[in-house]
């Protein structure tokens, strides 16, 4: 994995010292809390309901042992005990002291990280895909590409106060796993007849108050111009995308105003000043970020059944089904390990798990691991034989739940009990809908549904591409779910539609329930929900769930235990 330069170390040691000033001064009233605002978004502070939040960048989603036991150390010292791991595989801890926060950063940059850009209205930590490096599926390892970029955006002063929040995904593989097509700007690696290597380029997708999904602007732009090409979007959106409405400020929003192909026009004029420059990529830089990337000194192993010596267990069966994914690598496998536990905030672990995932890493799978947007874990490199025994410790850590695709393998943002922009909680409604369907002989065979709830429309729980969304919605002071069908991510992605009215929170696991009854009575044969949605359309769904009152009367599962 990549290690830092001098420049990166020279980069954040000067960014700490420069905040740890800059809290000195908000701490003496030299700054106002308005003149301290846009400082402390720079370096990844929010300031939540309840306290400081710290988001901290996870590039690319990856993570060395020692970085995943530093996150365990802030949870101990500067935290209640926990983390929340984000749909930008990064990790955010809610209950900070401002006070504390540079040293939290110096205790960061002894591992290599930093929070810097994880907020404001620039370009945020670039996201790939979970198992790029090892997939089965996979065309090229598309890190060092999200390396390359990470490190031409970072301080970029062209690009430092953007009209809006920025966000890249890169996706490698046949396959989508990086929610390519809800991007700003999508790559995906492609080959041309030629068989050179290259990215098709979507641009102009997310969700929040329009969601739109991505339009491609070109279907083969050769790898060298990676950053060309991309400064060149750049320059047309900080150029024209509106300074006026926040809301109407994200870069999917200007090519709704002028047309893709208009759009993709004033790019390729943009980039004809820029594709010989010296951003152009030369086969030696590429070949150096890359070499950061190089596979893990393998065994020379033979592909086994790790379920031959124990097919008398359901329970690992299960894991397995769920759990364990295929490898590029043979007698090799990616390990997922869910932190979906009922009970449990989605995306939470303990400082106690997050110290045994890394030793886990280190006696397992190289001691790396991998974030998910999903919110969860992996261990990408384990051998197949060792496979039950990892199995059976992280089981005793609740980490091993074998529902990975499943109905309980929730995305859920911290809703209404952290986030001060949230319209209603999230996570008591998770707690329900997860305590009500904890059968996992239920899920098994309900089969794939992804379940996406957020607690406002800004989506960071990504309901609108949930093959069933929950959106908390504010009525007349109240929090109400606002529930959609048929979204979907990757290769066919799609934007959920809405069933109808919106539901109170206690309604909430009945409306589901309902949901999968219609899906159940109405499926063929291995057909998953998001296809009988899309299938069948709103229309039945809608009139069963309505089709008599639900009850509202009760107490709400996990109700009041995050705040």
């Amino acid at each position: 994995m990549y290690q830092y330069d001098q420049y990166d170390h020279l980069i954040v040691r000067e960014r700490i010292a420069q905040y740890r000033d800059q809290v000195r001064r908000r701490l003496a009233d030299e700054l106002t809390e308005a003149e301290f605002l846009p400082l402390r978004l720079q370096n990844g502070l929010y300031y939540q309901r309840h306290a400081y939040m710290l988001r901290i960048a996870v590039p690319y989603g990856l993570l060395a042992s020692k970085q995943m036991r530093m996150f365990a150390h802030i949870a101990r010292k500067y935290d209640r005990g926990y983390g929340h791991f984000t749909t930008r595989q990064n990790i955010q801890f809610n209950w900070i002291e401002l006070e504390q926060t540079p040293d939290i950063l110096t205790d960061l940059a002894s591992v290599e990280m930093h929070a810097i850009q994880t907020s404001g209205n620039c370009i945020r930590n670039t996201t790939t895909d979970e198992f790029a490096g090892v997939a089965a599926d996979e065309i090229i390892d598309p890190r060092p590409y999200c390396e390359i970029l990470r490190q031409w955006s970072t301080f970029h002063p062209e690009f430092i106060a953007l009209p809006r929040k920025f966000k890249v995904a890169v996706n490698g593989a046949v396959q989508d796993r990086a929610a390519i097509a809800v991007h700003d700007i999508g790559l995906t690696v492609v080959y041309n007849e030629a068989g050179e290597i290259g990215f098709k380029v979507m641009v102009g997708g997310g969700m929040g108050r329009t969601p739109i999904l991505g339009s491609v602007i070109r279907e083969f732009l050769p790898r060298e111009h990676l950053l060309t090409y991309v400064e060149a979007i750049m320059r047309v959106y900080n150029l024209h995308g509106r300074r006026d409405n926040k809301y109407k400020a994200r870069i999917k929003i200007l090519l709704k105003a002028i047309g893709a192909e208009e759009f993709a026009r004033q790019v390729e004029a943009e980039w004809e000043d820029l594709k010989n420059s010296e951003e152009t990529l030369t086969l030696e830089e590429m070949e150096r970020v890359i070499a950061y990337f190089q596979p893990h000194p393998y065994k020379q192993l033979d592909a086994i059944d790790p379920l031959a010596a124990h097919a008398d267990n359901k329970a690992f069966a299960n894991w397995l089904k769920r759990n364990v994914k295929a490898h590029k690598q043979p007698g090799y496998a990616s390990v997922v390990l869910s932190l979906k536990k009922t009970g449990v905030p989605p995306g939470d672990a303990t400082a106690e798990q997050m110290d045994f995932m890394a030793d886990l890493s280190d006696r397992y799978s190289f001691g790396e691991l991998r974030v998910t947007h999903e919110q969860n874990i992996v261990l990408a490199d384990v051998e197949q034989s060792q496979l039950f025994a990892l199995w059976q410790e992280a089981k005793a850590h609740g980490l091993a739940t074998p529902n990975i695709g499943l109905l309980t393998d929730m995305i859920c943002c911290p809703g209404g009990d952290f986030c001060s922009l949230a319209n209603a909680k999230s996570l008591p409604i998770a707690a329900a809908i997860a305590e009500r369907f904890d059968n996992l002989d239920f899920q098994h065979d309900i089969g794939e549904i992804e379940l996406n709830i957020s607690g406002c429309i800004n989506a960071c729980g990504h309901h609108h591409v949930g093959n069933i969304g929950v959106l908390g919605v504010d009525k007349d002071g109240s929090e109400w779910y606002q529930v959609s069908i048929g979204g979907a991510q990757g290769n066919d992605s799609a934007i959920g539609k809405i069933i109808g009215p919106s539901f109170s929170a206690l309604q909430m696991p009945e409306v589901i329930g309902r949901l999968l009854e219609v899906y159940v009575r109405e499926r063929f044969e291995n057909e998953r929900f998001v296809d009988t949605a899309q299938r069948l359309g709103v229309a039945p769904f809608k009139e069963y769930v309505y089709a008599t009152p639900i009850a509202d009367a009760g107490r709400l599962v996990g109700e009041d235990e995050y705040a």
